[in-house]
């Protein structure tokens, strides 16, 4: 093997280990016990917390004040909302509305 492929195959590997590790990790600490109150609280309180940062981590860049004022980027989000909440699955949502600003912008914007 080259040492490029040994490269790439222990990257994944080890990325695969952490990643098994770190889903396993609640379930060997708490185990079959009730989960304390913060844990349940973060739980609930997250999901929708990270989601609110990454959408405005994405629109950072757009311009209010230049052409096309961020006419595309608002239409992906609002069609990428309102596919969520009719179809609460993030696959279809995150899937229709990039392909969406690709056209948008590689045609019309």
């Amino acid at each position: 093997m080259k040492p490029d492929y040994l490269y790439a195959f222990l990257l994944i590997g080890i990325s695969a280990v952490v990643t098994i590790i770190i889903r396993a990790l609640p379930f060997a600490v708490f185990g079959q016990r009730k989960l304390p109150e913060t844990v349940e609280f973060l739980g609930k309180v997250l999901p929708g917390s990270i989601m609110v940062i990454l959408v405005i981590y994405c629109l950072r860049s757009v311009s209010l004040t230049t052409w096309p004022f961020g006419i595309p980027e608002f239409l992906c989000v609002i069609l990428c909302a309102v596919l969520q909440f009719r179809l609460r699955n993030s696959i279809p949502s995150i899937a229709l509305s990039t392909a969406l600003y690709m056209i948008l912008t590689r045609t019309i914007f």
